[in-house]
């Protein structure tokens, strides 16, 4: 099973999901700290599980719908973890500081502020 989150926000105007399999667990709202002056100051969050089998094709479906210059969307399953950013995907094992430090770096030449680079290991 893969567990992860996406923000509603960071879907470019125009982009489709649908059909996605995966389970939303809970949407929260809340005013987001550290925002760039291109992403607004109150996010909508999906936290979301799916089938591992799957996290593939999901991570190929976010890249192609997220908003540039400065998203991503991240999730992890018991051994790897993926770091989806707009036409991008990162894809280590869990517990790999080389693969967690090659996708921060991505967002920093994204300018994805330093505090939202926090993703586990």
């Amino acid at each position: 099973m893969i567990q992860g989150t996406l923000i509603a926000e960071s879907l470019r105007v125009g982009a489709d999901l649908a059909n996605l399999e995966l389970t939303v667990r809970k949407i929260s709202r809340y005013r987001a700290s550290g925002t760039t002056p291109d992403q607004p100051d109150v996010w909508t969050v999906f936290d979301f599980e799916a089938d591992e089998t799957g996290a593939e094709t999901l991570a190929d479906r976010f890249a192609a719908a997220l908003d540039e210059p400065g998203w991503y969307v991240n999730f992890e399953s018991p051994g790897e973890n993926f770091v989806v950013f707009p036409g991008r995907v990162f894809r280590y094992p869990r517990g790999d500081e080389a693969g967690r430090t090659q996708a921060q770096a991505h967002g920093r030449r994204l300018a994805i502020p330093e505090q939202q680079l926090d993703w586990p290991v």
